[in-house]
């Protein structure tokens, strides 16, 4: 490849795999050039203005919230960052507020399962990690995370339930935060058993 193509390898590297339109213009690059990378296979669009070097493998979970800045990561999802199940997931779970449209980040990702929840609950336990590539991710906390999986137990593998319960509690669980979670999803009763039988 060219000099230029060497810049923008430079940017990705920089900023973890990802190049936006603005950063490439930055340093004289046209739009005509970066259009010409995307049409022969060299650059992947990731979204209009982002954009990521075809052949990397770029951070998955980083690349999936680039796509929305509403997509936070729960579930089995979460629990994987969490170190909460030892199962990677092949379907990742988001939960986004009811309402948002979410078709173009579908249509570009099938492996995510959405959850909507209305905004009030939407916001609840939103804290961040570090994905296994080392990018910076927005996910619910492990309370939010132990109050979605007792509400929708029905829903959730056996498996995945049991082990990230366990894990819960044997690790230093921040009862006082579960319990005021517990109240706002209507769970209280049942995560005051779970803390009677396991601690």
């Amino acid at each position: 490849m060219d000099e230029i193509w060497k810049e923008i390898e430079d940017i990705a590297t920089e900023n973890g795999g990802f190049i936006k339109t603005s950063q490439i213009e930055k340093i004289g690059i046209s739009r005509q050039k970066i259009k010409k990378y995307v049409d022969e296979g060299a650059l992947e669009v990731i979204k209009k203005g982002l954009y990521a070097i075809a052949n990397d493998v770029p951070d998955e979970y980083v690349k999936i919230q680039m796509q929305s800045t509403k997509v936070i990561f729960s579930y089995g999802a979460a629990l994987f960052l969490w170190d909460m199940s030892d199962r990677v997931p092949h379907q990742i779970d988001v939960t986004v507020p009811q309402g948002t449209n979410m078709t173009r980040i579908k249509n570009r990702n099938e492996n995510l399962r959405f959850h909507y929840v209305t905004k009030d609950l939407y916001e609840v336990g939103i804290t961040q990690t570090t994905s296994p590539q080392g990018g910076t991710v927005w996910l619910y906390d492990k309370e939010r995370c132990i109050c979605d999986l007792i509400r929708d137990k029905e829903k959730t593998e056996m498996q995945l339930y049991s082990q990230a319960i366990k894990e819960y509690f044997k690790g230093k669980p921040n009862y006082r935060k579960l319990l005021k979670y517990g109240k706002m999803f209507d769970i209280e009763d049942k995560i005051r058993t779970y803390m009677e039988v396991l601690t």
